[in-house]
């Protein structure tokens, strides 16, 4: 029975405070957006609308309510659904809504919905690879310390660590789709149209992504390696003539998941509220690459949605790293 409650009773707290946490930022996102300087309804109407006719953009977007009304009709879209004036009729828009875009009239939710799976496939892709050759170098590093080749995976990780992700982008579209012709530019496949072609056509952005990436988890496995190869009971384990491998994958490994699993929840969950650079360099029509234009035309409901999608991802994330550590560390207690 206490084997059963607790872990219920930990996932309870933990879902508890995401909602809490998502409430809260729902509540910051959007004050901060909408109570912003800036005439809405003249961005939204155009330059050359009447006066007359940017009043009836207010009115029908609701801007001359008060800033906590807005917000609790927002709030009532997210659980029940809203329905929306469009001049000529009403538009209901079923929960989770995050309302209706100023400048396509299409609901926030469905635009979300169709860019989400083009950063899903972004995020999780290249989340494999970075883990593969982050946690793989950290390891080799701490594994061969002291020695030529620890020294140049460190120097590699330094400069991969300081280099901006366009920069790797545009040098791999250059040297490989260009000069030696490997990969085709990259253009977005649906992993249910053509599933070889939807791997082949986001291997260079996953590249790109995880050679940044994988910089900061090879020094923090190498770090956490380390540390843990300098306590006592690996001297132990030393002296009892225990292997040097066994030591490495069973012990020191098992040291550096927790701090790789932080990282990875947090990478991970901001990635799938868009990695806006590779998008827009590779031109993948990603939640990223939306948020842009969606900044530029002011348009706050898509601006607002996807902001607080981005926070619902690294909230999630995390939740599922606190139930992670228990899994891959044994002395973690859930409390």
């Amino acid at each position: 029975m206490t084997a059963f409650t607790r872990p219920a009773g930990f996932l309870l707290r933990r879902l508890t405070g995401a909602l809490v946490t998502l409430l809260a930022l729902s509540a910051i996102i959007y004050g901060v957006f909408y109570a912003a300087p800036g005439d809405v309804a003249q961005i939204t109407c155009g330059p050359r609308c009447s006066p007359a006719q940017v009043q009836q953009v207010a009115e029908q977007l609701r801007l001359d309510d008060p800033l906590y009304a807005r917000y609790w009709e927002f709030l009532q879209g997210l659980f029940v659904g809203h329905d929306y004036s469009t001049g000529t009729g009403t538009e209901h828009c079923g929960a989770p809504c995050l309302g209706i875009s100023y400048q396509s009239d299409q609901q926030v939710t469905a635009l979300i919905v169709t860019k989400l799976p083009v950063t899903a496939s972004l995020a999780l892709g290249a989340m494999v690879m970075w883990l593969i050759l982050g946690v793989g170098t950290g390891v080799l590093s701490a594994w061969r310390r002291g020695r030529v080749s620890e020294r140049v995976l460190t120097a590699l990780t330094l400069a991969g660590t300081a280099t901006p992700v366009f920069v790797i982008g545009l040098l791999l579209m250059i040297l490989v789709c260009g000069r030696l012709q490997w990969l085709p530019f990259p253009q977005y496949v649906a992993l249910g149209d053509d599933p070889p072609q939807w791997a082949w056509n986001l291997l260079l952005p996953w590249l790109s992504l995880a050679l940044i990436e994988a910089a900061k988890y090879a020094r923090l496995t190498r770090s956490s390696m380390l540390e843990t190869l300098a306590d006592d009971h690996v001297r132990t384990f030393r002296a009892y003539g225990v292997g040097e491998r066994s030591i490495i994958g069973r012990h020191a490994l098992r040291g550096a998941v927790a701090p790789v699993i932080a990282l990875t929840a947090n990478d991970v969950g901001s990635m799938f509220g868009g990695a806006v650079l590779t998008e827009t360099l590779f031109g993948l029509p990603g939640i990223g690459r939306e948020l842009v234009h969606a900044v530029k035309a002011v348009d706050l409901p898509v601006v607002v949605g996807m902001v607080l999608v981005t926070g619902f991802f690294v909230v999630f994330a995390n939740a599922v790293a606190d139930v992670l550590y228990a899994v891959a560390d044994r002395r973690v207690v859930l409390s």
